[in-house]
């Protein structure tokens, strides 16, 4: 939901001289922190980013292990090699695809240190059981809410729970800045390491003397202000993506072959995608592709990229990952955004119908 009142923001910052990191971006984290409801916050390049730089200030490094869902993006896993780590996957539940803490502890190691829970396709992981195993084992929570902007679990918006959240304001994001990131924390000691490392080991800019080491984290005042026009939205952008969702839910009740995703438990839902299982997954993509619609599949499950091949040491097996790879070979997301008229969502679903229909004619 871009618009001029971005393009007017963007421009006032362009005008004023002053585009790096000022008072737009000390706004837009002030902001962002009321609405996640932790204390402390900073802002990160794009949520990769954002998600090394929470790991860096919780002290993950080489040697390190974090215990990193099999479904989800792989930036999610390439964020734990940035510091040095090595991520080491779970499989997830069958009914949401968020990780599943009951396949957890097969995969513990004397090097583990973190558990990265990643709320996915605009839900949330079950914080409690995450919580409560971390706590058991001595480990810290790294949250991936990069899809997860507005979503709260049991009241508390999903990020502020474990020891530090991550989220991103990438392009399909439910809030955009084009790229962007955003740590949020409730330890004034993590707060402190975020800034040193983000800011090139000091705390403030303009000064050479550099007390710790640190790196270039930082992003603009242009995106900034755009990000803070999109928290405005916020309300608008989420009714209207619920609204689409309740459309494919209507539309799609009495297709038999097709179960679509909903909110965890205790959870809300802020569709990022709708999500839906199909007894024919790869057919019904190519038969909406052929009708001038864009689905997606599942992520690939992380223990399968040739990109991780080296890293999981044989440790890794099809059947440690059985949910994991049913989603793979059943998911299929549906385009769910603001440019969508509840129009376009009925042509889709009816396009499912009827490919649901010819199928079974065929059996």
């Amino acid at each position: 939901m871009l618009g001029d009142e971005e393009a007017e923001a963007a421009g006032r910052v362009v005008k004023s001289g002053w585009v790096t990191e000022g008072r737009e971006s000390q706004a837009f984290v002030e902001e962002l922190s009321a609405l996640v409801g932790a204390p402390y916050g900073v802002l990160a390049p794009n949520g990769t980013l954002a998600l090394a730089l929470g790991l860096m200030a919780l002290g993950v490094g080489p040697g390190d292990e974090v215990l990193v869902p099999d479904t989800t993006f792989v930036g999610s896993a390439t964020a734990v090699l940035l510091t040095g780590a090595r991520p080491v996957f779970v499989d997830v539940d069958p009914i949401n695809f968020q990780i599943d803490i009951a396949h957890a502890e097969r995969f513990l190691s004397h090097a583990t240190r973190a558990i990265m829970p990643v709320h996915l396709y605009g839900t949330a992981c079950d914080m409690d059981a995450v919580t409560d195993f971390a706590s058991s084992h001595g480990l810290k929570v790294i949250e991936d809410a990069a899809q997860g902007v507005g979503v709260h679990y049991k009241g508390r918006h999903v990020g502020s729970i474990g020891d530090v959240g991550c989220f991103s304001f990438f392009a399909d994001k439910t809030v955009t800045t084009g790229e962007g990131g955003f740590v949020a924390c409730r330890d004034a000691a993590i707060y402190e390491r975020l800034r040193l490392f983000r800011n090139q080991g000091r705390l403030k800019s303009g000064t050479f003397i550099h007390p710790s080491v640190g790196y270039n984290f930082r992003i603009t005042d242009i995106q900034s202000a755009i990000g803070r026009i999109q928290l405005r939205k916020l309300g608008a952008i989420a009714a209207t993506k619920r609204v689409l969702y309740e459309t494919y839910v209507e539309e799609l009740r009495d297709v038999g072959s097709v179960r679509i995703l909903q909110a965890a438990k205790d959870a809300e839902l802020i569709p990022f995608r709708c999500v839906i299982l199909s007894d024919d997954a790869q057919g019904l993509m190519t038969h909406l592709a052929e009708n001038r619609v864009e689905p997606r599949s599942f992520f690939y499950p992380l223990h399968l990229q040739p990109a991780f091949r080296e890293l999981t040491f044989g440790r890794c097996d099809d059947a440690d990952y059985p949910n994991a790879m049913m989603g793979y070979r059943r998911g299929v997301c549906l385009p769910i955004h603001c440019a969508l008229s509840r129009e376009d969502v009925s042509r889709i679903a009816a396009l499912i119908r009827s490919h649901h229909l010819a199928r079974a004619s065929r059996v």
